[in-house]
């Protein structure tokens, strides 16, 4: 294998997993990185070495202590079985559109496994919900909710259905998280030339106007179309408006750009407290920046 810089992907048997090995595909592909696959099984998927003697009573104990263990055996072969076969179905997906891709099987917890192998991705892709969540649940799967909290790499979101990214929405309140999204998304060849919208949601100063402007400029001299958008109101609501149907041209927007969780009240209020909401309610994937 190469040492070109990877993307880190996780997937699962959800219902996410075949639009995020798309995604995982495209960016990937664009930015002459490779994949690497990772699907995690959790501490319950292997070997349960808990005693359950004390529950065991009346001679039964041997033969119930025996048949605990050949189902624990056969439960932790199981999900190892279906791991190897969701790893190698996602690996098929992406190695069809000329993308490099490894696999990985691991045990144990998924943030945990993150954070020791972020360090050496460029990015992280998780789909929305997990697959013991059902797409009709209203709140996200806490393994994604974790990830974004504790995560250093930006986050990839995948939504339910992929489709090519050619216009984005940055929402942009010129602070920190918001400045370092746009350089980021200046500096990969997947966002070249893709026309990209920032957006402001409320009355800017003449500080944050000034901050539009820099971002505006950045995004034009990497070469994207870049218009500045000030509206009143909510920032989740004008948001999720915008990534639906952008009503001056009729077109949504493809992906979603955003800073995650805030720590000062002036970001909580932009930005930081409408992370989730946002990722609950958006139709296109997001990408969170830390």
């Amino acid at each position: 294998m190469t040492d070109k810089p990877n993307l880190m992907a996780l997937v699962d048997a959800s219902a996410y997993s075949e639009s995020l090995c798309h995604y995982a595909a495209w960016i990937a592909g664009q930015n002459a990185w490779k994949v690497k696959l990772y699907h995690i099984l959790g501490r319950r998927s292997g070997h349960d070495r808990g005693d359950y003697s004390g529950a065991i009573r009346l001679g039964a104990r041997s033969r119930l202590l025996a048949e605990l263990s050949q189902m624990d055996e056969a439960r932790a072969k199981l999900a190892q079985e279906q791991g190897r076969a969701v790893l190698e179905d996602a690996a098929a997906l992406i190695s069809a559109e000329g993308v490099e891709v490894e696999t990985r099987l691991r045990q144990g917890d998924l943030v945990d496994t993150v954070a020791d192998k972020e360090q050496a991705a460029e990015m992280i892709m998780i789909g929305k919900r997990g697959e013991a969540a059902s797409h009709a649940m209203a709140h996200l799967g806490s393994n994604l909710e974790r990830i974004l909290r504790s995560a250093h790499r930006p986050v990839f979101i995948a939504n339910r259905s992929f489709a090519p990214i050619s216009k984005l929405l940055i929402a942009f309140d010129g602070g920190a998280s918001a400045t370092k999204a746009v350089d980021y998304v200046a500096t990969l060849p997947a966002f070249s030339t893709r026309a990209v919208t920032l957006v402001f949601a409320g009355t800017p100063s003449a500080e944050q106007i000034t901050a539009l402007e820099a971002a505006k400029n950045r995004l034009t001299a990497a070469g994207m179309g870049a218009d500045i958008l000030i509206e009143a109101g909510e920032p989740e609501h004008l948001l999720a408006r915008l990534c639906d149907s952008d009503s001056s041209t009729g077109a949504a927007h493809d992906l979603l750009v955003m800073g995650a969780y805030g720590h000062s009240r002036v970001r909580q209020l932009m930005i930081g407290s409408t992370t989730t909401q946002m990722i609950q309610s958006c139709k296109a994937p997001v990408l969170v920046m830390r």
